[in-house]
């Protein structure tokens, strides 16, 4: 397993959790089953990133495209993530992890979304790590939304053109009260952010790999950090500058 150096952690770390129908094919199983061999995934790199001090965790774990799937496999991927929210709530108060959600939660349907906000109300007040989990979520829909309540509030004498800087915008996201991701994890083999945190990652640092998601377990998540850990972030800086400050 990788070493990582805990003072250099990124404070952020986003997943796209990619390959669970890919691992299901090659293990001979069927597609729900590949889901919930990735739930596995879930636990350990949330209880992993908890030990060993990451603040704030987002995984994709519902698209808005994912609509599009069969509707056999949507009811089963709806089933599991209420089963996760039934089957981790108290594991959530004893690591000490908030609970929260970004995307369009309505659409969910009532069983799913009663029992998220349920756990988010539980986990509230808890402090050790956030795990934000990104459900019928898209970026151009988040940007778009954003847009959308910024004309609603400026037609109601809210706020003025002066008013919209980069920093006012971002406050109209679903993300306004986190951090942008240091880190995105995409397993899978694909190399692509699929309509993810557009607007966040503007500074992200990337890292794919070919492990698919139900494979995926705490050493290679010490290998994407150590990689990450490798990186100089510049943020438009030289790295002269950076030697300076």
């Amino acid at each position: 397993m990788k070493e990582i150096d805990p003072d250099k952690l990124p404070q952020h770390i986003a997943i796209i959790m990619d390959g669970n129908g890919r691992w299901a094919e090659r293990h001979a199983m069927g597609r729900v089953l590949g889901h919930r061999k990735g739930a596995e995934s879930v636990r350990v790199v949330v209880r992993t990133c908890r030990r060993i001090g990451i603040s704030f965790l987002t995984l994709y774990a519902f698209s808005m495209e994912n609509w599009l799937r069969p509707k056999a496999e949507v009811r089963a991927l709806l089933k599991l993530l209420e089963e996760y929210l039934v089957n981790e709530a108290q594991e959530m108060m004893d690591q000490n992890i908030r609970l929260m959600a970004i995307g369009n939660l309505d659409s969910l349907g009532a069983p799913v979304l009663t029992k998220l906000r349920e756990t988010i109300a539980r986990t509230a007040g808890n402090g050790g790590m956030v795990l934000n989990l990104a459900l019928s979520y898209g970026g151009r829909d988040e940007i778009a939304t954003a847009a959308s309540r910024m004309v609603d509030d400026a037609l109601a004498g809210k706020i003025k053109t002066a008013d919209v800087t980069k920093e006012f915008c971002q406050r109209y996201l679903y993300t306004s009260a986190l951090p942008d991701p240091d880190l995105l994890i995409r397993t899978g083999g694909e190399y692509r952010i699929s309509n993810f945190l557009l607007w966040q990652m503007a500074y992200t640092e990337f890292y794919f790999t070919d492990t698919l998601w139900p494979d995926f377990r705490e050493p290679d998540l010490m290998e994407a950090i150590a990689g990450y850990q490798q990186r100089e972030r510049r943020f438009g800086r030289t790295s002269e500058q950076l030697r300076r400050t």
